[in-house]
């Protein structure tokens, strides 16, 4: 009976980490179809799109000695650009969500945690756009600002397409560059 238990307790965490594993692949392991027709919305959230695409494979399969890796002592480490990729990603999710930015939340988050937050953030805000037929009502919210949608293309979003960038850097200094398959241009990784 011992026994049957502990399988069955095995079977589920193998079968929940397959779960786990498949969500995260379905969220940008390639970049999905691009609309029919282009609006503001398909556009901007085919930036999103492009972002999630780039940070899945800059941070897909992160060593230790990546993610504690840095190009100068007074620099960010990999992890600690993640940590503020994850940061830029809430703002993005919370625009499109009209939800307030609030500084100082301090969730202690792993590598893995981090990276499937962002994925699904970009995803949901993805989403969102791409059936919005006016951006221009997903203002970043401070402290009771409003700050326009145009700030958040010049802003988060290119400033994460900027350090996935760096994170590719990184892997290939470390010795664990992303996959040569990826193919950037297309959104797609060749078999």
């Amino acid at each position: 009976m011992k026994h049957t238990f502990f399988i069955v307790l095995i079977l589920i965490t193998i079968t929940m980490q397959a779960q786990d594993t498949s969500n995260t692949k379905a969220h940008y392991y390639e970049m999905p179809e691009y609309a029919e027709e282009f609006t503001a919305g398909t556009m901007a959230a085919r930036m999103v799109d492009a972002l999630g695409f780039r940070f899945y494979w800059a941070s897909k399969s992160l060593r230790e000695e990546d993610l504690s890796y840095t190009a100068t002592e007074a620099g960010r480490t990999a992890l600690q650009t993640i940590s503020h990729i994850y940061d830029l990603s809430k703002i993005i999710v919370n625009s499109t969500l009209k939800k307030t930015n609030t500084r100082g939340e301090e969730n202690v988050l792993t590598y893995l945690e981090m990276r499937k937050t962002i994925l699904s953030n970009l995803k949901i805000t993805a989403d969102i756009l791409r059936n919005s037929t006016d951006v221009s009502q997903f203002k970043i919210i401070f402290d009771g600002q409003e700050i326009p949608f145009w700030n958040q293309v010049n802003g988060p979003i290119a400033d994460s397409i900027w350090h996935c960038g760096q994170l590719v850097i990184y892997r290939r200094t470390t010795g664990n560059p992303i996959n040569p398959k990826v193919n950037h241009f297309f959104g797609t990784v060749r078999p």
